[in-house]
């Protein structure tokens, strides 16, 4: 597969512009900041916005609340691991995780194609509510739209969330400091390539499912133990690589990667290799990273290698002097090089 093609933005593009753009690059990396900055920030411009995390963190009579919104339009619906049901509740639910809040209430929106078969819609439906549940979560409101059949690619769901946070924590890339690490609770890749396999139906000699999950638990555990983290962020569309270079930007600190330390299972690597991926740029749906203190690293891991959603759990990386805004990585012979977004999506259409 050849090299994805780069297309440098020097101005602001007028939106029918960016349309074309985002449809033709499948709506990530580099063109989707941009489409963010320039179009959408320019106008909806304020401090909570301005820090680009996964969840807004506001106050309601002095109370801090943590509130998120996304959507989910993955081809196929129904995938090895997960539906686009659970995949929606699970996302909704890391988002408020990621800022420290623990998750009270979500909302969620269909947008249903015509001719949708009920049996999909009640399986999805079923999947959202048991995820919901077992993550002690209740789903209080919604909306439903049909769209004429050919316009709506079946389903698409739209989930909110909204949770408190309970630690005096300011969890923020703001916050990142030198010295610091950079924990991952597992593998990666899982989930793009399992979306992919399903898609284009691969007959793989080991199956693969999606790493799709709720972590919410796992970072509870992991402020209940004291620990100082100061950023997480979960590693869905563009992956690893790509949570990575918007935390180093808007903090402007330089984050060192470990090749040897990420671990990648034999099936995505071979897929990976084979049509020509960077796993580091693979979307996930169960994975995130924590950055904080060196010296608690040995703690956070211990907490997490005894929960199930981080039996995986490594140091990959470290937050080093230079405020230069980079992610580089280490390759196992010591040749390091600079990680940038893409200009567009590896994968499109995985969450």
């Amino acid at each position: 597969m050849s090299e994805p093609q780069k297309i440098e933005l020097a101005c602001p593009v007028p939106i029918g512009q960016y349309e074309k753009i985002v449809m033709a690059h499948g709506g990530g990396g580099r063109l989707m900041q941009q489409l963010i900055d320039q179009v959408m920030l320019k106008e909806f411009d304020n401090s909570v916005a301005s820090e680009k995390n996964d969840s807004a963190v506001v106050m309601a009579n002095n109370a801090r609340l943590a509130f998120t919104t996304d959507s989910y339009v993955v081809n196929p619906l129904f995938f090895p691991g997960g539906d686009i049901g659970k995949m929606a509740v699970c996302g909704t639910l890391n988002d408020l995780a990621m800022s420290g809040a623990r998750p009270l209430y979500l909302s969620c929106g269909f947008i249903i194609e015509e001719g949708f078969a009920i049996e999909s819609l009640q399986t999805i439906v079923q999947s959202m509510s048991q995820q919901a549940k077992a993550a002690g979560v209740e789903i209080v409101t919604g909306d439903t739209k049909v769209v004429e059949k050919g316009k709506g690619d079946g389903i698409y769901i739209n989930t909110s969330g909204i949770g408190c946070l309970e630690t005096p924590l300011q969890i923020s890339p703001s916050m990142i400091q030198q010295g610091d690490v950079v924990i991952i609770n597992g593998d990666i890749g899982r989930h793009g390539i399992a979306i992919m396999a399903a898609r284009e139906n691969f007959k793989l000699e080991q199956p693969l499912e999606s790493d799709c999950a709720d972590v919410s638990g796992l970072v509870k555990l992991l402020l209940d133990a004291g620990l100082e983290i100061h950023c997480m962020r979960d590693l869905t569309r563009g992956g690893l690589v790509t949570a990575l270079v918007e935390i180093s930007a808007t903090a402007n600190k330089h984050i060192m990667l470990q090749e040897a330390a990420l671990a990648v299972p034999d099936t995505v690597r071979s897929v990976c290799e084979l049509l020509g991926l960077d796993p580091c740029y693979v979307a996930n749906e169960g994975r995130f990273i924590s950055v904080l203190p060196a010296e608690q690293a040995e703690q956070a891991l211990a907490v997490m290698h005894a929960h199930p959603l981080g039996k995986g759990a490594a140091i990959i990386g470290t937050v080093e002097a230079a405020n230069n805004g980079l992610v580089t990585m280490k390759n196992k012979i010591g040749t390091t090089r600079i990680l940038e977004l893409l200009s567009g999506s590896q994968l499109p259409r995985i969450c």
